[in-house]
């Protein structure tokens, strides 16, 4: 996450260079509370798109998504992505960006809450970015594993390792956890045999 970066993505949308978003982002992803959510995560995502950019038909509106996606993170809440889909909807917005596009953002972090297929090619990109920390390598899996669970330290015990647990298996019921061919090739098999393994230490197996 650096200013450069965000400076040419602004330059993509025709906008300003928008400084005063760009610091609300850093101080966001710096919050004392965050331990996985934080700009680290973000670089991953952008780094991960960096790879596959050719994937993205409109790759200004996946990168903003990106920067945007966990913008607002409260662990006490269920409408974290809907509140940083405002944030990011609500620049454009304010600049005149087309509707279109605005929607199509908010369409792609929406997507982020994992919680059904994405309807929109773009939009199941930005997924497979998010996701792609599943299929990384044992130990990076497991300082993610840890991570989630420091930000979730005050859910007692027995009831964090159950709805994680639950989590992880609605991934791993997916007849495919990534929608692109570049990410399936890199992450499924790795990322299934994570999960499988995460579920087991969860369930006590």
């Amino acid at each position: 996450m650096n200013r450069e970066r965000w400076q040419r993505l602004m330059a993509a949308f025709a906008l300003p260079e928008s400084n005063e978003t760009f610091e609300l982002l850093l101080n966001a992803y710096s919050q004392k509370h965050r331990h996985y959510h934080t700009g680290v995560h973000i670089e991953h995502c952008l780094r991960q798109l960096d790879a596959a950019s050719g994937l993205a038909s409109e790759p200004a509106e996946v990168e903003l998504a990106l920067w945007f996606h966990d913008a607002v993170y409260d662990p006490y809440s269920s409408d974290n992505e809907k509140k940083s889909a405002d944030l990011a909807c609500e620049l454009l917005n304010r600049h005149g960006v087309s509707s279109e596009r605005v929607e199509r953002v908010r369409a792609h972090i929406m997507a982020t809450r994992h919680e059904a297929p994405a309807t929109i090619e773009d939009s199941r990109l930005v997924v497979d970015v998010d996701l792609s920390i599943l299929g990384v390598d044992e130990e990076d899996y497991a300082r993610f594993e840890a991570d989630v669970r420091e930000e979730y330290r005050w859910v007692p015990g027995p009831l964090f390792r159950r709805k994680r647990a639950e989590i992880l298996e609605s991934f791993l019921a997916r007849p495919t956890i990534y929608s692109t061919i570049p990410f399936r090739t890199k992450y499924e098999t790795p990322a299934r045999r994570n999960l499988i393994a995460a579920i087991a230490a969860l369930r006590g197996g």
